[in-house]
């Protein structure tokens, strides 16, 4: 049986952690943008009518908004400010699932009874919920979107839809009503299998099923739902079965899922009560690895995880967390973080704390990630992007580059230093890449890794730059050496206009000092802007290798002689 399930969902949390007094004169009005990675994730109402939307990139949302208040994410900072929601909410509900800062989940069959029916109860928990914001956060962000229905994923497609209406959305019990409801929205609500802003693969896949149907002609959930089940499954294999039965109105727990078995849990009784949070942390991170051990021998990962945490005074706090796709031992951690100090900091605890357990209530088979040849996004990836936000926040927005492709046919202008701020970090792959070619002419792989900026007047002197393959940092305190390359006569190598050689290099001299040539190529002519007088280049390259080992490239221009890089 699919139970009744409620959820309540404010889609621009993250902006509600960032204004000021939420009963402040004015606080709706402000145009307000949280970003992650340089891309918009939440933004207020007043910032969504200048057209700022959710993931628009950074420049793109300034220039629609001059006046937008950029904010940077911080996911502990809102699972703080939830806990007030949360405790609000569990005042009257025994039990609640925590999606993810904004958005929670509980049975409604109690609630319900209790309170004189859906409607009256769900006017209650919204009332509730948006006491915690005051007048002005909600005036900002429109208040929290209630949806009540059978399963999860209608729950959170009501909710999403009721947060854009601005009233709850109580869909009939019963699988065709389900069916009925889901069927006039946009298949873009399968996105919500995956939880509101997750970025795990599972998403991405869902992500290019979405695409796939789109370029179908199937724009309504109602439009797959008509579709024969086998045909689906032989079209798109398992992920479109799953995207089938749900919006068909039927079961939309993930597959493969199943109850816990009785009595399985992890915990550490403390003899002496603990009262740094950080400790408490660490322990909690030695737990999920125990209990990530424990399921990763039979197949399994945890979706659906209760943590529990008791003072010596006998205080106790009790939060469920739920990921679709399975908590991992990083996310796991994360969660008890976010629980424990939200406790401290809004409850108040009288005294340290004696016991933390970890008791997994679902699991389901870990079917993993296929990675790419080179790898994919990991946690690390998710640090270090904060990691750059820290630096940001602490040295300005103008201290922090990072390499960005830019295209070109010279080594040094292959990246180019830009404000993180203004990068995009979410798609490092993407980031690199640079402007698309082709570059006729282009220096071909393996790339330098010194590479010297190339002199802009006829002097052999330039400034140095530090690089490698995938991301070059600047040097300019370094300065390439003033070199000639010289023929077995002594005299400087030429170069005539179509492109010949005057003698087989043998020399080259850096510094006064001679490197005898032991093997090179080229040389390899280069004419760019030849339609621009005042911006023309015409040069030659060629890569030499001499006695000391040390490949380098080097480039003639007006018959001077210069040092573009050295290859290690």
């Amino acid at each position: 049986m699919i139970p009744r399930l409620v959820v309540l969902w404010c889609p621009n949390w993250p902006v509600a952690c960032v204004l000021g007094d939420g009963d402040a004169a004015g606080v709706g009005d402000q145009p307000v943008a949280v970003l992650q990675a340089n891309r918009v994730i939440a933004c207020s109402l007043a910032a969504n009518a200048h057209g700022v939307t959710v993931g628009m990139r950074r420049r793109q949302a300034q220039s629609r908004c001059p006046s937008l208040r950029i904010e940077t994410s911080d996911p502990d900072q809102q699972a703080r400010q939830f806990e007030l929601v949360v405790t609000a909410i569990s005042a009257m509900v025994p039990r609640i699932e925590v999606v993810e800062p904004g958005m929670l989940v509980f049975a409604a069959r109690g609630p319900s009874r209790y309170f004189g029916g859906d409607a009256s109860m769900a006017g209650l928990m919204v009332r509730t919920a948006n006491s915690t914001l005051g007048a002005g956060r909600q005036a900002a962000l429109g208040g929290f979107g209630l949806g009540l229905a059978n399963g999860r994923f209608a729950a959170t497609v009501a909710a999403r839809c009721s947060a854009q209406r601005g009233q709850s959305i109580i869909v009939d019990p019963g699988v065709p009503a389900t069916a009925n409801f889901l069927a006039p929205l946009s298949i873009r609500h399968l996105g919500a299998l995956t939880g509101a802003r997750s970025r795990s693969s599972t998403q991405q896949r869902n992500s290019e099923l979405i695409d796939v149907l789109h370029q179908l002609g199937i724009a309504r959930m109602g439009q797959l739902a008509a579709l024969d089940a086998a045909d689906v499954l032989a079209r798109f294999g398992s992920d479109g079965a799953f995207a089938h039965r749900v919006c068909t109105g039927g079961d939309d727990r993930p597959p493969d899922t199943t109850q816990a078995s009785p009595g399985v849990h992890v915990q550490r009784v403390f003899d002496d009560p603990v009262h740094h949070l950080d400790t408490v942390v660490f322990v909690g991170r030695h737990l999920a690895e125990a209990l990530g051990t424990s399921l990763a021998q039979q197949g399994q990962v945890c979706t659906r995880l209760v943590v529990i945490a008791e003072t010596d005074h006998g205080e106790r706090i009790e939060r469920v967390w739920y990921r679709p796709e399975g908590l991992s031992v990083a996310a796991i951690t994360e969660r008890i973080r976010w629980q424990l100090d939200a406790w401290v900091q809004q409850a108040g605890i009288t005294a340290g704390i004696t016991l933390l357990q970890l008791q997994p209530e679902q699991v389901r088979s870990d079917d993993g990630v296929q990675l790419g040849l080179w790898g994919g996004r990991t946690q690390a990836d998710e640090w270090a992007q904060r990691a750059v936000a820290r630096l940001v926040a602490v040295a300005g927005e103008q201290q922090v580059l990072v390499p960005v492709g830019h295209g070109g046919r010279q080594p040094d202008d292959t990246y180019r230093w830009t404000p993180a701020v203004t990068a995009d970090l979410a798609d490092g792959r993407q980031r690199l890449q640079g402007r698309p070619g082709p570059w006729p002419g282009q220096l071909p792989s393996p790339s330098p890794a010194t590479i010297f900026a190339r002199s802009t007047t006829s002097s052999a002197t330039s400034s140095a730059r530090s690089a490698t393959s995938s991301a070059r940092s600047t040097n300019g305190s370094d300065q390439s050496a003033p070199i000639d390359v010289v023929d077995k006569l002594g005299q400087s190598v030429r170069i005539n206009g179509r492109g010949m050689i005057s003698a087989s290099p043998q020399t080259l001299t850096i510094n006064g000092a001679p490197l005898a040539i032991t093997a090179w190529a080229g040389p390899w002519p280069l004419e760019e802007r030849w339609w621009d007088v005042g911006r023309s280049r015409r040069s030659a390259r060629f890569q030499v290798l001499t006695a000391d080992g040390v490949l380098r490239l080097v480039a003639v221009e007006h018959q001077r002689w210069q040092l573009d890089a050295v290859y290690t």
